[in-house]
């Protein structure tokens, strides 16, 4: 039996999800990546990063059809129960579970740690980055299950901060006339190149970039009237992101160069706050980087721990009837985010062990996951195009072109993640495929049972 959730979410937060989830990490620590994909294009850096909101574009717009007509909790999942079957959304659930919301989250938390250390100048060492990311996500999932509007609200809050700095040095790069830094003395430089088809591992990074927008989908049914709220959010959510996205890699070029961000990587952020607010710029710029992050930390969070709950109301996953007990204060099961909390801490272990002995040569282990979940959302591409063929939706453009273009978007992210990572992306994605196969397998056996 479907809980009833209530409907307490506007559209502001649903959109402030997709670009509060979006915009937050990627951005500040994957520009040097996608620059050195791209040999230190510029202009290849603008156009890939096009590809990629619009690999993403498209297959919102082409979800949103599925999330007018669900009638189902659950987000993703319930379109696959609800358009494709209930197996093949007891394998999505199972993915999204196991791999997808917890590598994210635990990445995420990670990155926060980094960020902390470098604004308190702490020693720079992985167990401490690992430490701090674990009381970070240990704080924002006590947070979201104690109080829905607190998540909430820290949601919103935290996408207006970020917004500060992004635009500020976008705003800057318009106008900036000063002479780029000169490179560290113990920095290596690096020269652009030509990379030819090399620059779609790019879309590896700017995949990571952009997502975030399908966790909005997790809250659809406690979003108000959200059959005509989610398609905006879903539409309006990733041209924002694309829009922002563009003006700070452009303003970050402007003020430092392209040969800096090449050659120092991940420091180039730091010399933009040194070179546009002077001595305590990286400092001040570092407090709106980690504000940011935290505000994707909370808002994955939001999302997953009613993961657990929704796939137990649709009796996907063991021990589903205890899982499915919900606190009527808090309107949310408590074994449900225990759960949840439990999978991430498993997964942030498994990146400090992955990081410490550089096991995935440079990569981490939401990577693989978030390509995977493009190749997964291609069946619901594909019933959106028979939603069309039958006349359920009558737009030639939301019912063929637009899922059609998210198809061809998800086949160049998989390329993109292969390329970038061709020794272990064929093991990740076996790994989530045979995740998938139990869920399925899971969902039959179930199905069998209750006949």
């Amino acid at each position: 039996m479907e809980l009833q959730q209530k409907e307490h979410y506007g559209l502001s937060t649903a959109v402030s999800m997709i670009v509060g989830i979006s915009i937050g990490s990627g951005i500040f620590f994957k520009s040097d990546d996608i620059l050195k994909s791209t040999g230190g294009s510029v202009w290849l850096g603008v156009l890939v990063f096009a590809i990629g909101a619009f690999c993403v574009i498209f297959g919102s717009i082409t979800l949103s059809q599925l999330a007018s007509r669900s009638t189902k909790q659950g987000g993703v999942i319930s379109y696959y129960e609800e358009f494709v079957s209930s197996r093949f959304a007891s394998a999505f659930g199972w993915f999204q579970m196991l791999v997808y919301f917890p590598t994210i989250t635990a990445v995420v938390s990670w990155v926060s740690g980094i960020y902390t250390i470098s604004l308190l100048n702490l020693p720079s060492a992985l167990e401490l980055q690992t430490l701090l990311g674990f009381l970070y996500l240990s704080f924002f999932f006590l947070m979201n299950y104690l109080s829905y509007k607190l998540g909430g609200a820290f949601q919103n809050l935290t996408t207006v901060v970020k917004m500060i700095p992004l635009l500020g040095v976008a705003l800057i790069g318009l106008f900036w006339t000063k002479e780029v830094p000169s490179l560290p003395q113990d920095v290596v430089v690096v020269e652009s190149s030509v990379v030819g088809w090399g620059l779609l591992a790019a879309l590896a990074p700017i995949a990571f970039s952009f997502d975030g927008w399908i966790v909005s989908t997790s809250i659809t049914q406690e979003v108000k009237n959200h059959r005509k709220t989610m398609p905006i959010a879903l539409t309006i959510g990733p041209l924002l992101v694309l829009s922002v996205y563009l003006a700070f890699f452009l303003g970050m070029i402007a003020v430092v160069g392209t040969e800096y961000i090449l050659s120092a990587g991940d420091q180039a952020i730091s010399q933009v706050g040194n070179s546009v607010l002077g001595a305590s710029g990286e400092k001040i710029l570092f407090v709106f980087v980690l504000i940011a992050i935290l505000g994707v930390v909370n808002g994955v969070s939001l999302g997953f721990i009613r993961l657990p709950q929704t796939l137990a109301s649709k009796h996907m996953v063991p021990f589903s009837d205890k899982i499915i007990k919900i606190n009527d204060k808090r309107g949310l099961s408590p074994y449900s985010a225990l759960t949840a909390y439990l999978i991430t801490v498993f997964w942030l272990i498994i990146h400090f062990l992955t990081q410490k002995f550089n096991i995935l040569a440079g990569g981490d282990i939401s990577e693989i996951a978030i390509v995977f979940s493009y190749v997964a959302y291609i069946i619901l591409y594909v019933k959106v195009i028979g939603l069309k063929r039958t006349g359920h939706i009558k737009s030639t453009f939301l019912g063929t072109v637009a899922p059609i273009l998210g198809i061809i978007g998800s086949i160049i992210i998989l390329l993109g993640g292969v390329i970038s990572n061709p020794l272990y992306s064929p093991v990740f994605l076996l790994f989530s495929g045979s995740v998938c196969l139990m869920g399925y397998l899971y969902g039959v056996r179930k199905k069998t049972m209750r006949r």
